[in-house]
C-alpha cells in the first residue's frame, strides 16, 4: 500500500537542514505540517510559511505533539526527549527523517555507516558510480538530506546515503540494497545511554535487508563482524590486513577482488591521493560498492585518481616555513583521532579538545608518546586531556582557539606538523565541526600572511 500523509497532522521536530527538508516534502505531499524547534529563529522561515508549514519556535508545545498523526525527528533530536517519549507512549508513530523519505523513493538505496569514514566513503562511492555512468544522488548525513532527493528519484536512481546512529535508531522500513559498515568504536555516549545502545542503532542498517541485498562489512573489525552476523543479506567482506578467502583485499599495490578464480585488480594504490593510510580502508569500501553496482575497474580508478578527499577530513591546509598544518576537524571521537595521529611518524603537535562524547583517552597515550612533541588542549574538556595524557606527552592548555593554533605553531617549528584532531564534538565553542575547521584554516591563513 502506498504511504500517504494527505491531510494528516505531522509534526517535524528540529529545524536543521534535515527537518526543513522533511517539512517541505510533507507539505508537498498534502500533510498539515508543524515544524517545531527550541530556537527562536530558523533559516528559510518565510519560504516554509509560504508552503503552508506552521512554525513553532522557541520551545515545543505538548498539545502539538498530542494532536499529531505522525512525528518526524531530525537527527539531532534525542528520541527520549520528554514530549517525543510521551507521544510514542500514546501510540503516535515516531520516525526518522530518512525513514520518511525512503518510503517515497523509487530507486535503490546504498546506505553507509560506521564510527569514522562515512563521509569520505559516501562521497567517493557517489563519484565511482557517476563515473560508471549510473544515475546517482549523494547525501543523507552529508550534503542534501534524503527528503530533498525524493523528487529526483527514479527506478534507476541509486541513492548513496550516509547514515548516522541518530538516524538509524528511528527507522522502521528503511531498506538498503547495499548496507556498508566501515568500523565500530565507542562514540556519542553523550547521546546514547551505553555502547551497547550505540551498537544496536548502528546494526539497524541491516535490519530490513533480504537475501537479495548486500552487506559490505569490514572483516578487520571484529565488532563489525559481530554486528552484521544476523543480517539476512549476502555478505561481502573487505580487509586491509586480515587474510580472507573471498572479498576485497589489498595485495601487492592493488585493491583487488579475490575469489576462488584468483585476484582481479580493481584500483591501484598509487591512484589514492588521500592523506592518512586509514583512508585506504574507505577507498576499499567504496570500490566494493562500485563492484556490486557494476562499475568497471577503469571507472573506479578514474574516480579515485581525481578524489582529493573532503574538507575537514585529513585536509592539508598550508606549509608555513616547513611546518605543515592538517585539518581533521571531523575527527570527533577518540578512535578517529587515533587514526589521524597514527598517520604521521614524528614531530606532531596535536590540537585536541571540545565537548567530550565518551571513550578512553588513555588509548592515545602511546601513539602520542611515539609521535608527538605536544598536545594543545582546548575547550571544556581540557582537564580530561591533561589528566589522561600527562606523563606520555606535554599538554598545554589554551584559552582560545587562536591561541591554541599559534602555540602549536611555535611548538612544531622548525619542521613539524600541526594536526587538528579534536577527539571531541565542537559544540562548546563552535556551531559544528565544519565551523571549527573553517576557523582553523582562517587562523592558519593569518599566520601564513604574517610570516
Amino acid at each position: 500500500m502506498t504511504f500517504s500523509v494527505d491531510r494528516k497532522r505531522v509534526t517535524v521536530v528540529g529545524a536543521a537542514r534535515s527537518g526543513v527538508a522533511a517539512a517541505e516534502l510533507l507539505a508537498h505531499r498534502g500533510a498539515s505540517v508543524t515544524l517545531t524547534d527550541t530556537r527562536a529563529d530558523v533559516p528559510d522561515a518565510e519560504a516554509l510559511r509560504r508552503l503552508g508549514v506552521s512554525l513553532e519556535l522557541g520551545g515545543h508545545r505538548a498539545e502539538t505533539f498530542d494532536a499529531s498523526d505522525l512525528i518526524v525527528l531530525s537527527p539531532g533530536v534525542p528520541p527520549e526527549q520528554p514530549l517525543v517519549h510521551a507521544a510514542r507512549s500514546r501510540g503516535i508513530p515516531v520516525i526518522a527523517e530518512i525513514e520518511l523519505a525512503s518510503r517515497w523513493l523509487r530507486g535503490r538505496v546504498i546506505a553507509i555507516t560506521g564510527t569514522k569514514g562515512k563521509s569520505t566513503t559516501t562521497a567517493l562511492t557517489g563519484r565511482i558510480l557517476e563515473r560508471a555512468g549510473l544515475k546517482v544522488t549523494v547525501g543523507g548525513n552529508i550534503g542534501a538530506p534524503l527528503s530533498a532527493q525524493v523528487s529526483q528519484s527514479t527506478p534507476d536512481t541509486l541513492h548513496v546515503v550516509e547514515t548516522s546512529s541518530f538516524q538509524l535508531e528511528q527507522i522502521d522500513t528503511f531498506h538498503p540494497w547495499i548496507a556498508v559498515m566501515l568500523n565500530f568504536s565507542p562514540d556519542h555516549l553523550d547521546r546514547h545511554p551505553s555502547v551497547e545502545a550505540y551498537a544496536a542503532a548502528k546494526a539497524r542498517i541491516f535490519e530490513n535487508q533480504s537475501a537479495d541485498d548486500w552487506a559490505v562489512i569490514n572483516a578487520d573489525d571484529p565488532s563489525v563482524l559481530a554486528l552484521a552476523r544476523e543480517a539476512r543479506s549476502r555478505k561481502r567482506l573487505f580487509a586491509m590486513r586480515g587474510p580472507i578467502g573471498e572479498g576485497t583485499v589489498l595485495d601487492r599495490g592493488w585493491i583487488s577482488d579475490r575469489s576462488d578464480r584468483g585476484d582481479r585488480h580493481l584500483v591501484p594504490v598509487e591512484a589514492i591521493h588521500l592523506l592518512g593510510p586509514h583512508l585506504v580502508n574507505d577507498v576499499m569500501a567504496a570500490a566494493t560498492v562500485g563492484l556490486l553496482a557494476g562499475a568497471t575497474s577503469a571507472a573506479m580508478t578514474a574516480a579515485v585518481e581525481s578524489f582529493r578527499g573532503l574538507e575537514h577530513a585529513m585536509e592539508l591546509v598550508a606549509d608555513i616555513g616547513g611546518v605543515r598544518f592538517v585539518n581533521d576537524s571531523k575527527a570527533t571521537n577518540v578512535d578517529a583521532a587515533l587514526h589521524s595521529i597514527e598517520s604521521f611518524d614524528r614531530d606532531l603537535v596535536v590540537i585536541m579538545g571540545g565537548r567530550f562524547k565518551g571513550g578512553d583517552l588513555r588509548l592515545l597515550r602511546e601513539p602520542l608518546r611515539a609521535r608527538s612533541r605536544a598536545v594543545v588542549a582546548i575547550g571544556e574538556s581540557q582537564a580530561l586531556f591533561r589528566d589522561a595524557l600527562t606523563g606520555a606527552v606535554a599538554v598545554h592548555l589554551a584559552d582560545t582557539f587562536g591561541n591554541a593554533i599559534a602555540r602549536a605553531h611555535e611548538l612544531a617549528k622548525p619542521k613539524g606538523v600541526v594536526l587538528l584532531a579534536p577527539a571531541c564534538a565542537s559544540f562548546d565553542m563552535f556551531h559544528d565541526y565544519a565551523e571549527r575547521g573553517r576557523i582553523f584554516k582562517e587562523e592558519v591563513g593569518k599566520l601564513k600572511a604574517e610570516s
